[in-house]
């Protein structure tokens, strides 16, 4: 699959919106509202401007079809080791089961271990059995309990 990977840009915020609002886990949980455009855009300019943090836009023919977000996290742990946190891992609905999560995924994985880390985590909604058994295949074993306090 010939697929590109470019950091997002903030013309790319309608795209991500329309990740988010086709997914219906995300969608319900976190709708896209109007009032949101100063919160993301805020938000995006934050991730450009730190090292650990980059937020990815896939594209297949010059066209974007899903995006994710790798943060970089140092710890004590594991002998210091890096993480790579992968997050809102969204592929756009008429490609999903079509190889492009798992071409994504692997270049995740890949791009974490040229950053050095030496663990790959991320966090998946109970809702979504389909996708553990995607990570499952991937490699991922689910080794911990995932907690979230809303604030």
């Amino acid at each position: 699959m010939d697929l590109t990977y470019r950091e997002a840009r903030e013309a790319d915020l309608p795209f991500l919106d329309a990740l988010i609002a086709a997914d219906e886990v995300a969608a319900a949980r976190d709708p896209v509202l109007p009032d949101n455009d100063a919160q993301q855009l805020e938000a995006m300019r934050a991730i450009a401007a730190d090292p650990n943090h980059e937020l990815w836009i896939v594209e297949l023919g010059n066209a974007p079809v899903a995006s994710f977000h790798l943060s970089y996290l140092p710890g004590v742990s594991r002998k210091g080791a890096w993480r790579g946190q992968i997050e809102s891992v969204r592929v756009m609905p008429e490609l999903r089961g079509k190889g492009v999560g798992e071409a994504m995924m692997r270049w995740a994985i890949a791009r974490c271990e040229e950053r050095g880390c030496g663990v790959v985590q991320l966090t998946s909604d109970m809702r979504r059995p389909a996708a553990h058994r995607f990570y499952e295949r991937l490699g991922f074993e689910a080794s911990h309990a995932g907690f979230k306090l809303k604030l």
